[in-house]
C-alpha cells in the first residue's frame, strides 16, 4: 500500500464501528461495476421471504453466543 492509503486506513480505523461499517459498505459498492438486475430481484425476494418466516414464527433465531459455542465445540472435535 502507498503511504497515502496507509494514512487513510489509519484514519478509517479510528472511526466508530458504525462509521467503519458504512465506509466499508460504500467502498465495496464501488467495486461492483455491473449490476445483475435478476440477481438483485432474487435477493430481494429471498430477503422478503426470510422476514416473512421470522415474523410468522416459522423460522427461529439463535443467539450469537449459542452459535459461537456450537461452532467452537464442533471445531474442537475436528468436525
Amino acid at each position: 500500500m502507498t503511504e497515502e492509503v496507509n494514512e487513510l486506513l489509519k484514519k478509517a480505523m479510528a472511526l466508530p464501528v458504525n462509521a467503519r461499517a458504512e465506509l466499508a459498505g460504500s467502498l465495496l459498492d464501488t467495486l461492483d461495476e455491473t449490476v445483475d438486475e435478476d440477481v438483485e430481484a432474487s435477493w430481494q425476494n429471498e430477503i422478503a421471504l426470510r422476514i416473512q418466516e421470522l415474523d410468522s414464527g416459522k423460522a427461529k433465531t439463535v443467539p450469537w453466543t449459542e452459535v459461537r459455542s456450537r461452532l467452537t465445540a464442533k471445531l474442537s472435535h475436528g468436525g
